[in-house]
């Protein structure tokens, strides 16, 4: 499985995906303040004023630079470790079930939260998604890397962030936006896998 080591070099035109997200999460950023209110999910203006959109937008805009080049430098990581676990649009629909999974979360279970920016969920569920094609493919270490991403997810749960992720985004971590999104990016992985078994798609794009 540590092969995975010799396929981290970058490539435009396979790497076209992480290079779009930080091509849009920086080009919101440069909007601002005023962009990051108008975009950011907020509880009140989705159920009150209807502005759907902040379901999709709020997970794309940042609270600073920051926390921005943060959490991409862990996608980035996260895409060169898994990108050749799943095709470009099963990437797609493992992204939206995260996000779908976060708006479920927040707005049904979590009514209290009265705004959320970020990649760090979407981060999580592709995380998530990522192990568990690990996992299928057997080996230990999987399996390990597998209980201590639950056991951070679970301590987070318990004892809230982990020490300083708060000062290294700028502001307050939603705990939940990473379990919720973990969720997400678990149960689409996992149906992306029975589709496979069904021999309904080659999860394994050509390279």
């Amino acid at each position: 499985m540590f092969e995975f080591l010799k396929g981290l070099r970058f490539d435009v035109r396979r790497d076209l995906p992480v290079l779009g997200l930080a091509l849009l999460t920086i080009i919101l950023g440069l909007a601002g303040e005023a962009g990051r209110i108008a975009l950011r999910y907020e509880r009140f203006a989705i159920v009150g004023n209807a502005e759907w959109w902040r379901l999709l937008t709020g997970h794309f805009v940042h609270l600073g630079w920051p926390h921005l080049f943060l959490n991409l430098g862990g996608c980035t990581l996260v895409w060169l470790l898994f990108r050749k676990d799943y095709g470009q649009w099963q990437w797609l629909i493992i992204l939206l079930a995260s996000v779908m999974a976060m708006d479920v979360g927040f707005l049904w279970l979590k009514p209290s939260l009265d705004w959320y920016v970020g990649l760090s969920g979407l981060l999580h569920g592709l995380f998530a998604a990522g192990l568990i094609a690990w996992l299928r493919e057997g080996g230990w270490e999987p399996a390990v890397m597998l209980a201590i991403f639950g056991a951070k997810i679970a301590w987070e749960q318990y004892a809230g962030p982990l020490p300083f992720t708060a000062e290294s985004a700028g502001g307050p971590v939603v705990v939940d936006a990473h379990m919720f999104g973990a969720i997400g990016g678990a149960l689409a992985a996992l149906l992306l896998a029975a589709i496979k078994k069904r021999g309904g798609y080659n999860s394994r794009p050509v390279v």
